[in-house]
């Protein structure tokens, strides 16, 4: 006999939903995002910082009307956003109850921090819904996109999505404490031996983007497990001068920039299904 399958537009198992103060300066601010870590991911990158919920299910499974009960509590708590971590493959479930949520008086806005590898045709189910996203550019080239996550389209779908985020949201807007509520902020991780990704990343970027886009350059890569060569090591801070510098040769003034102690699992939260 073969157990029924999860319905993902009914339900998804939740890892985490807390406070997190380690994303960017106007999503964290002082009080911290209220992060919902979400278990499963659509892609199956060798370096995942967050593999022990993205490659395995666990956590607590939760309906519409649970999911919409944490977005209520975490705002209660006093959290700057909603923060949506890996939600592609629970959106529909997501957007059901973001309108449950909002009909109920949440009035924070909602992150949706993705991979990028999404259907624009979900994304466009998703406008009015999503105040600010923050999508991940993980590489330009289809070589790195297949040996890395085993997506060797990454770039040609990521991209696609990213520009219908753009359309949706704008440039990053903040209140005037430098919190965000509505907008993008694009990331790229820097990766060993990937400088070439990061300069192809941020090319297409100030191609394609307007040029006040605001763009988080991270060198927080930790290996985990056993990564392949040359993702066996921490970035170098050459390697992360010379992505900045083309960055900056770009033109481009809103920066998010890390210092190389980011590099740290200590940053990584538990997943030991937290409710705060």
């Amino acid at each position: 006999m073969q157990l029924a399958r999860r319905d993902p537009y009914v339900s998804a198992h939740i890892a985490r939903a807390a406070r997190h103060y380690y994303e960017e300066p106007p999503i964290s601010g002082t009080r911290g995002s209220g992060a919902i870590f979400f278990s499963g991911c659509n892609m199956a990158c060798v370096f995942c910082q967050n593999y022990d919920i993205s490659q395995s299910i666990k956590g607590r499974l939760c309906d519409e009307s649970e999911l919409s009960e944490i977005m209520l509590r975490l705002e209660s708590l006093g959290s700057h956003n909603i923060n949506l971590v890996t939600p592609s493959p629970h959106a529909r479930l997501i957007e059901k109850a973001i309108l449950r949520s909002r009909s109920e008086g949440l009035s924070i806005p909602i992150v949706y921090n993705t991979n990028s590898y999404e259907k624009p045709d979900q994304l466009k189910r998703l406008e009015g819904l999503i105040d600010i996203y923050l999508p991940d550019l993980k590489y330009r080239s289809t070589i790195a996109a297949k040996k890395y996550s085993e997506r060797g389209d990454y770039f040609t779908v990521a991209s696609e999505a990213i520009l219908e985020m753009n359309r949706q949201v704008g440039a990053l807007d903040c209140d005037t404490d430098g919190i965000a509520h509505r907008g993008m902020i694009v990331r790229h991780l820097v990766l060993p031996g990937s400088v070439d990704e990061a300069r192809g990343v941020l090319d297409w970027i100030s191609e394609m983007l307007p040029s006040d886009t605001h763009i988080s350059l991270m060198s927080q890569y930790t290996p985990m497990g056993a990564p392949p060569k040359p993702l066996d090591r921490r970035i170098l801070k050459r390697e992360y001068d010379r992505a900045l510098s083309h960055a900056l040769s770009l033109g481009f003034v809103n920066i998010y920039t890390q210092k190389l102690s980011s590099a740290s699992s200590s940053y990584t939260p538990e997943f030991n299904e937290y409710f705060e």
